[in-house]
């Protein structure tokens, strides 16, 4: 029998896309699922809209306070049971076959604590607005490699719905570090990943939607001040990172710098060809 694989979503405010979301788990290839949606108090009618899906696979919970990303993300991860775990945003989609693609990986691959794959960059409509793309190599990759290098690069992690994750693993590093408020999940990332190996799969199984109001558009789109704590963000990651992946002082500030010009160029990109 296929393993079971929990499917999170942290929910707030979305009702206007969330039910794109969940149609396209739903509608999966692999089946044997179950849908962890934690609702973080919601001010629209986000929970009702979902109360309305009839689907058994569905588990829908409601959080009488509203506890933030980070608490939510982490109350999502508590409330799963399957073997493997992935997490997807409430505006964001799976292609079909995104699933069964990458738990596939991890079985095949035992030493894998991560399978995952590129994503198209949608806007509000849907419409395409580019690729992100992981790690240069395909298939299995040591996971410490892929984080020393991205920290010259990119995050080669991106959203968190390109990543199915082995659930023991994420118990094991402790799930999200609630003293980050916008890269929780590059931080929980490179924990899984520095555990072992990542299989990835150059192809876009996954959309990420980009919108002004989310997390990324606030920080890449020119908002000094949140683009200041993004930074220091990543700064407290290389800092928690720099033994077990070798950074040195001066890695640590080229590490900065580039972070800080990708802010600088995702802000230009997302002006001239996303928020039109």
């Amino acid at each position: 029998m296929e393993p079971l694989v929990s499917v999170c979503i942290p929910a707030y405010n979305n009702a206007e896309y969330i039910k794109d979301t969940i149609d396209s788990i739903l509608n999966q290839t692999y089946q044997n699922i179950e849908l962890v949606i934690v609702d973080d108090n919601s001010k629209d009618n986000t929970y009702e809209l979902i109360q309305k899906i009839g689907d058994e696979r569905i588990k829908l919970y409601h959080n009488d306070k509203n506890l933030g990303m980070s608490g939510n993300w982490n109350r999502c991860l508590s409330l799963c049971t399957g073997k493997y775990a992935k997490l997807v945003c409430a505006d964001d989609i799976l292609s079909p076959d995104a699933l069964k693609r990458e738990v596939d990986a991890l079985e095949a691959n035992p030493t894998a604590v991560i399978a995952e794959s590129d994503t198209k960059l949608i806007d509000l409509n849907g419409k395409g607005k580019g690729f992100y793309k992981r790690y240069k190599k395909s298939g299995l990759v040591d996971g410490k490699e892929i984080c020393r290098k991205g920290f010259f690069s990119q995050d080669y992690f991106g959203a968190p719905q390109a990543n199915t994750f082995r659930r023991d693993v994420a118990e094991k590093i402790g799930g999200f570090d609630t003293d980050y408020t916008y890269i929780l999940d590059y931080d929980f990332f490179v924990s899984l990943a520095c555990e072992g190996d990542v299989y990835i799969i150059h192809e876009p199984l996954n959309f990420f939607r980009v919108r002004k109001g989310s997390n990324t558009g606030e920080v890449m789109g020119g908002n000094k001040e949140k683009t200041k704590v993004y930074v220091e963000e990543h700064l407290y990651l290389l800092e928690k990172n720099k033994e077990r992946l070798k950074l040195t002082p001066k890695d640590i500030r080229r590490s900065v710098m580039i972070r800080k010009f990708r802010c600088f160029a995702a802000s230009v990109y997302l002006k001239l060809f996303v928020h039109k």
